[in-house]
C-alpha cells in the first residue's frame, strides 16, 4: 500500500546528449545565448510540407522557406518546429530557433504541431513539451554548435528539395476529376437508357418525378451528411468505411466497411454482366453467338473484367483517363437522345414516337400501373440508379483536398444527375405513347372508339390493350435508341455507363478494403493492407476484387444477389446519416465541420429514410443486411480492436456519464440502492492481485472500485513518470478484466495519502463508502511507527463514516518482491524506469514492479505466496462462506457474502451464518435470525448460534497472546511517572497496564473467537467476520493489532468487516 522509490534503485533522467558535429567549431563562451535557448537541435533531411494538407495527402512540394519555421529536436526522436525564423549551421542539418527575434524554445502556433502522422521528410514534428519549458535547467542541454545567425546553405536546400521531389509523383485528383466525374458516371447507369422510359410508362410523368425526387432526397441528405463528416478534419483513404469508423467507432465502421467493400466487388459483376448482356444481344441479332447466350455472357464478362483489371492495376492516372473517355461517350449519348427528341420522322410514328405533343404529355402525366406493379415496386427498381454518390469519397486517399472535393463534387453530381433524370422523364413522357404496334397500317378508322393521344395523331393502337405490342414506353426498353438522332450512340452510352460503373466499383472496393485491413479490425485480413508503388496501390485487393467479381460473373444470375447489394449500399448511407446525428447529439468540442449546411434532425430523417427504402426495395434482403451488420458489429465489439479514433460514441458516453452523475447528485441515497463502493489500498495493481480479485468479485457491475496507491518517495517526485505509470496500471487492470480505476497520490506516509484518497476520490455519488486494505502481516517485525500509521488510517476511515474491510491470507498478499510475475505492461515503458520498492518489503528485498528481469528460482514460501495470490481468480467449487455476524454494523458483513454468491466463481458456495447467543436462548435466536434473513431475501444453508462464546479461552492461547503483546507494553510501574509519560508520548502505540486491565474481557473474546473459528470454519472457502472496534484515544495501536492478529491467525482467507453502522439492507419494498 505504501511505495517508496529508493534513491539507489532509480535511474535519474539524463538530459539529451549533445549532437556531435565533426566540423562545427564551438561557439565562444561569451557568445552563448541565455540558458533557456542554449541548445542545438537536430533535424535530418527536413523541408516544410504544404500547410493546406496533411503530410500523407500533399500534392506539390514547396521549397524550404528561409523565414517561415524553425526546427529543433528534443532528443527523443521527435523534431520540434518553432518560431518564425530559422538559421542553420552550414556544416550540418542543424536549426536554431528564434521566436519573434528572441532566443527561446517556445513555439508560435503552427499547423505541423497538430498532425497525427510523421512529416513527409525527416522526423515527426512536435511543439516543445511543457516540461522542456517549465522544468529547471539542471545543466546546459547541448554545448556544441554555431552561434546564432547562419543561413541554410544552398546545398542543404537543394538536398531537401531533391528528397521531396523523389518522394513526390503521387497522383492526386481535384474535385472535378476525382469526385464529380466519378459520381456522375456511377449515377448515370444503365437505368437511364433502358429502364427510365418503362418507369415513365408505369408511373406517369408526375409520379416518376416524385420517385426521382424521393431518391434524390435520400442521396442529397446523405451527400450533406458526407460533406459534414468529410470537412470535420482531414480525410484519408477508405471512403464510407473511413467516414463511419472515425465517427461511430470500429464496431460500426468495421461491419459496414467489410460489406461495403464486398458490395462494390459484386457490383463489378453486376455492371459487367449488364454490359455482356447488351453485347450478346447484339451478337444474337446478327446471328454471331459463339456458343449459347448464357456462356457467351460469361465469356464476354470474363474478358471485360480482365481488361478493367488491367486498367486499374496500371494506376489511378490511367483509370482516371479511362473515366474521362467514358464520360465523353456518355454525355454524347445523352445529348444525342435530347437532339433526337426534336427530330421526329414518319417511319418512327408507328413505333410510338411523335415528338413533343401536349396530348401525349397529358395522357402520360398520370400513372398506368400494369402487371401488379405499384408505386413502391417501381421506386425499388429506380432507386439503385440514384446510388453511386460515394464513388468520389471511396478514393478519398487519392484526392488532393478531400475536405473541399467531396462536398462540391458529390452535391453537384447529385444535382446534375437529378436534373438529367427529370429531363429524360419529361421528354420521354411528352414524345412517346405508352403502347404502339409498329405497323404503318394501324391508322385511325373509328374516331368514336379511339380516344388515346395517338388517335389525334392519326394512329389507332387500341389493339395493344389486349397485349402483344412490342413498342411504346411500356413495351420497348430500347425506346431511347429509337428516339435518338443516332441509335448506335445510345448503345455506346449503355456500354459507357456499365463500364464506368464497373471500373469505379473495381477501384472503390480495394481502396476501402485496404483501409479496413490497415486498421487491423480483422487481423486475419491484414495481408491485404500492403500497398505498392508511389500511390500505395492495393494490388492484392485488386486481385481479390477481381476473383469475387469473376465468380459472380460466371454465375451469371444476379437477380437474387442484386437486392442485397443495393441494401448494402443503403445501409452505408443510413450509417453516414446517423453518424452526423450522433456526432451532433454528442456535442463534442471536436465536432466542428467547416461544411455548415447540415442539420442533425435532417440527417436522422435521412437515416430513417434509408432504412425504409431498404425494406421497400426488398424486405428479406433488408433483414439479411441488418443481420449481417449486427453479426459483424458483435464480432468486432467482442474482439475490441486496439484503436482510439475519438468517435462520437465515446463523446456520447462521456455526455451520458456526466449527465447521469450530475442527476445522481441531486437524488438522496436510498438503502435499496446501496452498493459497496470500495477504495482498495492495493499499491501497484499487480502487487496484491488476490485483494483486487476478491473485491472485483463483489463490485464488478455492481459498485465502484478505486485502486488507491499511496506513493511515498524519498527523492523529489517525478510527476511525469507518475503519469506514465498511471496509464500502464490502468491498462493492466483492463487487461485483467478488473473493473476499477487506478488512483495514485503522493504523500508523506500511508495515512496522509489515505486521507487524501478518502476525501477526494470519486465524483458526486460515485465515490467510495468502504475502505478495503490488506492485513499488515509483517507488523511485528518492522518499525511500529508504520503500525501506528496503519491503525490510524482505519480510525480516519471510521471518522469519515466509511466502512472498513481487511483481507488476510495466511501466506500474505504482497507478491511485488517476486520478480517477473504478472508484470505491468512493458511495451510502452520509458527507457529510464524507476524501480519502485516498498518501505517494508519481505526479507528487505527491493521490489521492481515495472522492469522485467530473469527471476531466480522461487523459494517454497514464495511459491505458496504466488499460489495464494491467485486463489480468488479461479472458480471456488462447492464449499461454504462462513459469516460470523457478531455485531450489527448495518448489514455490510452480510451484504458482501451475498454479492459474492451471485458471481459464477462463488456460485457453488453456500452461506452459513454464525452468531453469538446464550445457551438458554439458542433456538429463539436461531429463529429470529432466520426470520431476519428471509425478510432480507438472502439464502443461507445453516444458522449456528454460539452459546459458548463467552467461555474463557484456553490457557496456552492466553500465553501466546501475552508473548505477542509483551514487547509493546509500556510497563509504567517499572519507571518514573514523568519518564512513562514521555515514553508514551514518543511511542503512542505502547500498551499501558491500565488499558490492558480495562480491555481484558475484550482481549479474551478475541482469543476465544479464534478457537471457535478454528473449530467451526477451518474448511470454509472464506470467513467473513465482524471486525472488532477499538475506541480512538483509548486502545493503543499495538493492542488493537494484537487483537486482529489473534482473531484471524491460522485460518482460511479471512475478511474482517465493519460497516459504518448505517443500514445497507432493508426488507421494505
Amino acid at each position: 500500500m505504501v511505495s517508496e522509490a529508493s534513491a539507489s534503485g532509480s535511474a535519474p533522467v539524463q538530459p539529451p546528449a549533445a549532437p556531435v558535429y565533426s566540423t562545427a567549431p564551438a561557439a565562444p563562451e561569451a557568445a552563448r545565448p541565455p540558458d533557456e535557448s542554449r541548445g542545438r537541435f537536430r533535424v535530418v533531411g527536413f523541408s516544410d510540407s504544404e500547410l493546406g494538407a496533411p503530410p500523407d495527402v500533399f500534392q506539390e512540394p514547396d521549397h524550404v522557406k528561409s523565414d517561415s519555421v524553425s526546427l529543433h529536436s528534443t532528443g527523443t526522436g521527435h523534431t520540434h518546429l518553432s518560431g518564425v525564423s530559422h538559421v542553420s549551421d552550414s556544416h550540418s542539418n542543424t536549426y536554431y530557433m528564434r521566436t519573434f527575434g528572441h532566443n527561446t524554445i517556445d513555439a508560435v502556433p503552427n499547423i505541423d504541431f497538430y498532425r497525427q502522422t510523421a512529416a513527409p521528410f525527416g522526423e515527426k514534428l512536435t511543439r516543445p513539451s511543457l516540461s522542456e519549458l517549465h522544468d529547471e535547467l539542471d545543466k546546459e542541454p547541448f554545448e556544441e554548435g554555431l552561434a546564432n545567425g547562419d543561413e541554410p546553405s544552398a546545398a542543404e536546400e537543394a538536398a531537401a528539395l531533391a528528397a521531396k521531389e523523389a518522394k513526390g509523383g503521387m497522383v492526386k485528383f481535384g474535385w472535378v476529376k476525382g469526385v464529380l466525374i466519378r459520381c456522375m458516371l456511377n449515377i448515370w447507369g444503365v437505368m437511364l437508357f433502358i429502364r427510365m422510359s418503362w418507369i415513365v410508362g408505369q408511373a406517369g410523368i408526375g409520379l416518376t418525378i416524385a420517385i426521382i425526387f424521393m431518391a434524390t432526397l435520400v442521396t442529397t441528405i446523405t451527400g450533406l451528411s458526407t460533406s459534414a463528416i468529410a470537412t470535420n478534419g482531414f480525410v484519408r483513404g477508405g471512403g464510407a468505411y473511413y467516414l463511419i469508423s472515425r465517427s461511430l467507432g470500429p464496431e460500426f465502421g468495421g461491419s459496414i466497411g467489410l460489406i461495403f467493400a464486398f458490395a462494390n466487388a459484386v457490383a463489378v459483376a453486376m455492371y459487367v454482366v449488364g454490359f455482356a448482356e447488351t453485347v450478346v444481344e447484339m451478337l444474337n441479332d446478327v446471328d454471331a453467338l459463339m456458343t449459347d447466350e448464357l456462356n457467351d455472357i460469361r465469356i464476354v464478362g470474363t474478358l471485360t473484367v480482365i481488361l478493367l483489371l488491367g486498367i486499374s492495376v496500371a494506376g489511378m492516372e490511367w483509370e482516371a483517363k479511362a473515366q474521362i473517355v467514358l464520360l465523353v461517350i456518355l454525355l454524347a449519348a445523352i445529348g444525342n437522345y435530347f437532339i433526337g427528341t426534336f427530330m421526329p420522322t414518319k417511319n418512327k410514328e408507328p413505333k410510338g414516337f411523335f415528338g413533343y405533343n401536349t396530348a401525349i404529355f397529358l395522357e402520360n402525366l398520370g400513372p398506368d400501373f400494369r402487371e401488379d406493379e405499384t408505386f413502391f415496386s417501381v421506386f425499388a427498381i429506380f432507386f439503385p440508379a440514384a446510388t453511386g454518390i460515394l464513388a468520389g469519397a471511396n478514393i478519398s486517399g487519392d484526392l488532393a483536398d478531400p475536405q473541399s472535393a467531396i462536398p462540391k463534387g458529390t452535391l453537384l453530381a447529385i444535382l446534375i444527375t437529378g436534373v438529367t433524370y427529370v429531363a429524360v422523364a419529361i421528354s420521354t413522357g411528352s414524345c412517346i405513347v405508352r403502347d404502339a404496334t409498329g405497323d404503318h397500317n394501324d391508322t385511325v378508322s373509328d374516331t368514336v372508339n379511339c380516344t388515346d393521344a395517338a388517335c389525334s395523331l392519326g394512329f389507332d393502337f387500341s389493339i395493344c390493350r389486349e397485349g402483344g405490342c412490342q413498342y411504346g414506353l411500356m413495351n420497348d426498353f430500347q425506346v431511347m435508341s429509337l428516339v435518338s438522332a443516332f441509335g448506335p450512340l445510345i448503345t455506346a452510352g449503355i456500354f459507357s455507363a456499365t463500364l464506368s460503373s464497373a471500373l469505379a466499383s473495381l477501384v472503390s472496393a480495394p481502396k476501402v478494403f485496404q483501409a479496413l485491413c490497415k486498421d487491423n479490425i480483422y487481423p486475419s485480413l491484414e495481408v491485404f493492407a500492403k500497398g505498392y508503388g508511389k500511390n500505395n496501390e492495393p494490388l492484392r485487393g485488386y486481385v481479390l476484387t477481381f476473383c469475387i467479381g469473376l465468380a459472380f460473373i460466371l454465375i451469371a444470375e444476379l437477380n437474387i444477389i442484386a437486392p442485397i447489394i443495393s441494401n448494402f449500399f443503403l445501409a452505408s448511407y443510413a450509417l453516414i446519416n446517423f453518424s452526423v446525428f450522433h456526432a451532433s447529439l454528442a456535442n463534442s468540442p471536436g465536432w466542428r465541420p467547416s461544411f455548415k449546411y447540415y442539420n442533425m434532425w435532417v440527417s436522422l430523417g435521412g437515416a430513417v429514410l434509408c432504412c425504409a427504402v431498404m425494406f421497400i426495395i426488398n424486405w428479406w434482403a433488408a433483414l439479411v443486411t441488418l443481420l449481417i451488420v449486427l453479426a459483424l458489429y458483435v464480432y468486432v465489439g467482442y474482439k475490441k480492436p486496439d484503436v482510439n479514433w475519438g468517435s462520437s460514441t465515446q463523446a456520447l458516453i462521456y455526455n451520458q456519464a456526466l449527465t447521469h452523475c450530475l442527476d445522481l447528485t441531486g437524488v438522496p441515497e436510498h438503502i435499496k440502492n446501496f452498493r459497496p463502493q470500495c477504495l482498495v489500498m492495493a499499491g501497484f495493481p499487480n502487487s496484491r492481485p488476490a485483494l483486487l480479485h476478491l473485491v472485483n468479485s463483489f463490485t464488478k457491475n455492481v459498485g465502484l472500485m478505486i485502486c488507491g496507491h499511496v506513493r511515498t518517495l524519498s527523492r523529489r517526485p517525478n510527476l511525469k513518470d507518475l503519469t506514465l505509470e498511471h496509464g500502464r496500471c490502468q491498462r493492466w487492470l483492463q487487461k485483467k478484466n478488473i473493473r476499477a480505476f487506478y488512483s495514485p497520490v503522493l504523500a508523506d506516509n500511508l495515512r496522509h495519502g489515505a486521507q487524501l484518497l478518502l476525501q477526494a476520490s470519486g465524483l458526486g455519488q460515485l465515490k467510495p463508502n468502504t475502505l478495503v486494505m490488506g492485513f499488515k502481516k509483517n507488523w511485528s517485525d518492522g518499525d511500529m511507527r508504520h503500525t501506528e500509521i496503519y491503525i490510524n488510517t482505519i480510525h480516519d476511515a471510521f471518522d469519515l463514516q466509511f466502512g472498513v474491510v481487511i483481507l488476510r491470507l495466511q501466506d500474505g498478499l504482497d507478491i511485488s518482491h517476486i520478480q517477473g510475475q504478472d508484470e505491468l505492461s512493458t511495451v510502452d515503458k520509458p527507457k529510464d524506469t524507476s524501480v519502485i520498492s516498498d518501505p517494508n518489503p519481505p526479507n528487505n528485498h527491493n521490489i521492481p514492479l515495472i522492469t522485467k528481469e530473469r527471476s531466480p528460482p522461487l523459494s517454497l514460501t514464495d511459491q505458496r505466496l504466488l499460489e495464494s495470490s491467485q486463489i480468488f481468480k479461479k472458480k471456488q467449487g462447492k464449499g461454504t462462506i462462513d459469516v460470523w455476524w457478531l455485531f450489527d454494523d448495518g448489514g455490510l458483513t452480510l451484504l458482501i457474502p451475498y454479492l459474492l454468491t451471485n458471481r459464477g466463481k462463488w456460485g457453488d458456495c453456500r452461506i452459513r451464518v454464525f452468531m453469538g447467543g446464550k445457551i438458554n436462548r439458542i433456538d429463539h435466536d436461531r429463529r429470529a435470525m432466520a426470520m431476519l434473513l428471509s425478510r432480507f431475501r438472502i439464502d443461507f444453508s445453516d444458522i449456528i448460534v454460539l452459546g459458548d462464546i463467552n467461555t474463557k479461552p484456553k490457557k496456552h492461547n492466553k500465553l501466546s497472546f501475552k508473548e505477542l503483546m509483551d514487547p509493546y507494553r509500556l510497563r509504567e510501574d517499572d519507571m518514573q511517572q514523568d519518564e512513562a509519560e514521555r515514553l508514551k508520548a514518543l511511542e503512542p502505540w505502547r500498551i499501558t497496564d491500565n488499558e490492558l486491565e480495562l480491555y481484558k474481557a475484550k482481549t479474551n473474546r478475541q482469543i476465544r473467537l479464534n478457537e471457535l473459528l478454528q473449530e467451526h470454519s477451518n474448511t470454509a472457502k472464506l470467513i467473513v467476520i465482524s471486525m472488532p472496534l477499538a475506541r480512538k484515544g483509548t486502545v493503543s495501536s499495538a493492542l488493537y493489532m494484537c487483537w486482529l492478529e489473534t482473531l484471524s491467525k491460522d485460518l482460511p482467507p479471512v475478511l474482517l468487516v465493519r460497516g459504518n453502522h448505517q443500514s445497507v439492507l432493508t426488507f421494505y419494498s
